[in-house]
């Protein structure tokens, strides 16, 4: 039926059009479910980005402990081991299932803006915005959120005590890991940054030269910093000698962050989003991520098409299509949801996405310019993620950064925390574009307190016999990376297939598909490029997608880690 839509000029016919769609079913029949399934998993799976976080989590449910403590395990031991993309100096979003309540509950540890960073703070003296302020060093630092999360997850959902899943990081940052080329390469590109700052050169330059793939990286300050923090819980990082330190650093270095607001920190607790996909129930991160309501987006606009059923060419346009209307609209709605109203539902509503699958033309690529607006603010793809099932059907599904590699470049002395820069993905002079080539609005501009936009999407989708966990880093690229992945699950798809599978993107502005190489056959480049779609088919990887799943009639458990990422590691084990 939708396949024969075209885009037309009677504004009558498409009123009734539109109207008719409204009323007809969006989504394919659910998948009947098999006739017996098992009601719990075997056992436990986790997906990582370094083989050490994998281990530490796996460590915890050896211990009794479920996949919340692995959770926060994972999350510190990745905090320790990829300093190029995440740490308790930055923040996450924890998407958590708790299998005895039925509960989803997304805890929202993003940073938070000092009062200090105004927008006129990061402006030069003839009123140009000041690059280098808003992604190096303290002025870039927004008040970490991560090290709250551990102990709230800890507390609230985990068995074992919080020095018992930290016990693995702090070991790990005393006594050393093997630098890898990936932390070699990314120092290498910040070096001039990086060396800057007293307590950088501490840690990083501890042997007097740069980091070397090969050598062994000793963390003892972070390890001091993540024992008190498990000693102490909250207070042992946001008040007392680790803040202190903190606050002294900032101020060493021109900034200001008051002691306020450390001890004022909270993550919150947010209701997810949730809709349906095909047969899938999919839930996924409310703002202040922007990606759930995109992928919602997306996902109900493809729902009117058998995508199986379509050449690459139709099905690529298709989903180029849905990507463009709904990263326009991220652009011009969301923020945080404390300080900004936005339309939520409307824009994640099936009603909404059949308007917007009306105006896509079969055959034809919309010209971004054609949807009016301003390109949307993103954060860098050096980020991470994992993927948690355990026995009991708990999951947790993180994502989290410090943005730029290595954030600011700022590690405050003697604490090992390395800072992140995520105020430059606030809109900071309107209309000038940030780090990553692109702008913001009023809706995303800092205030104290307030949380930047991000593109993570950490996200569960279930059916009647099947149950998957993923996420990704990647920018704006992480919101397509997880479609992608929703859509392989959707094909039948393992969990290492769907962590393997070739990447395109579409984000509004630029106006152009990029895809890595070999994902694209040259046929469908042409037929796309026939279409009107301006086309970069020989782009490198790009992302690091982790994911775990649970096939409820055979009740067995997959792991899949994203090929791309040399270092990664997922895990399964059965009772």
């Amino acid at each position: 039926m939708l396949k024969t839509l075209r885009v037309l000029a009677s504004q009558a016919f498409l009123t009734a059009s539109l109207s008719f769609l409204a009323t007809s079913p969006l989504h394919a029949a659910p998948k009947p479910a098999p006739a017996k399934t098992a009601a719990h998993p075997p056992g436990a799976a986790i997906a990582s980005a370094h083989a050490l976080a994998t281990q530490a989590g796996m460590d915890m449910i050896r211990q009794g402990g479920n996949a919340f403590d692995a959770a926060v395990a994972v999350s510190a031991m990745l905090s320790v081991v990829e300093p190029i993309s995440s740490g308790i100096g930055g923040g996450g979003f924890f998407l958590l299932h708790d299998a005895k309540t039925g509960k989803d509950v997304f805890v929202d540890a993003r940073e938070t803006s000092p009062e200090s960073a105004t927008p006129q703070a990061f402006l030069t003296p003839d009123g140009q915005l000041d690059n280098d302020r808003a992604t190096n060093g303290p002025w870039s630092a927004g008040i970490p959120g991560l090290p709250a999360a551990l102990v709230h997850v800890s507390q609230k959902y985990g068995r074992l005590p919080l020095k018992t899943a930290l016990a693995p990081a702090i070991r790990v940052a005393r006594e050393g890991f093997e630098i890898y080329p990936r932390l070699e390469r990314g120092y290498a590109s910040r070096r001039a940054v990086m060396e800057r700052y007293r307590g950088t050169r501490e840690v990083f330059l501890a042997d007097g030269t740069p980091p070397r793939a090969g050598e062994i990286l000793k963390q003892p300050d972070l390890a001091n910093t993540l024992q008190l923090l498990a000693d102490k819980g909250f207070d042992g990082f946001y008040k007392g000698e680790v803040a202190n330190r903190l606050l002294a650093a900032v101020k060493e270095e021109g900034g200001h962050w008051r002691a306020e607001e450390l001890s004022g920190y909270r993550v919150k607790e947010r209701e997810p989003l949730h809709f349906k996909y095909r047969g899938w129930d999919i839930t996924t991160a409310p703002p202040p991520s922007s990606g759930g309501v995109a992928i919602a987006q997306m996902l109900q606009i493809l729902a009117g098409w058998d995508l199986e059923s379509l050449d690459e060419a139709k099905r690529t346009h298709l989903i180029a299509e849905s990507m463009r209307r709904a990263f326009r609209d991220r652009t011009i709605y969301l923020g945080d949801p404390d300080f900004v109203k936005m339309p939520v539902a409307r824009l994640t509503s099936a009603d909404y996405a059949a308007g917007q699958r009306a105006s896509i033309h079969p055959s034809k690529a919309t010209p971004s310019e054609l949807l009016s607006g301003p390109p949307a603010p993103l954060e860098d793809d050096e980020t991470t993620h994992y993927s948690i099932i355990d026995a009991q059907g708990n999951r947790v599904s993180t994502t989290q950064t410090v943005n730029l590699l290595y954030g600011s470049g700022l590690v405050a002395p003697g604490t090992g925390v390395l800072l992140n820069d995520e105020m430059d993905d606030f809109a900071l002079r309107p209309g000038t574009p940030n780090a990553f080539g692109v702008m913001g609005f009023a809706a995303n501009a800092p205030a104290p307190g307030k949380r930047m936009l991000s593109s993570m999407t950490p996200t569960f989708m279930e059916s009647g016999d099947r149950l998957a966990v993923l996420g990704a880093p990647g920018g704006s690229r992480i919101i397509t990376e997880v479609l992608l992945g929703i859509l392989g699950y959707d094909d039948g798809m393992g969990a290492q297939q769907v962590a393997a599978k070739p990447r395109i993107h579409h984000q509004w502005m630029p106006d152009v598909i990029t895809a890595e190489q070999g994902a694209l056959s040259p046929e469908t480049v042409k037929a796309l490029e026939a279409m009107g779609h301006k086309v970069n088919a020989g782009e490198k990887p790009w992302g690091n997608l982790q994911t775990v799943s649970w096939d409820k009639r055979a009740n067995t458990l997959e792991g899949g880690t994203d090929p791309r990422n040399p270092v990664g590691k997922a895990e399964v084990l059965v009772k």
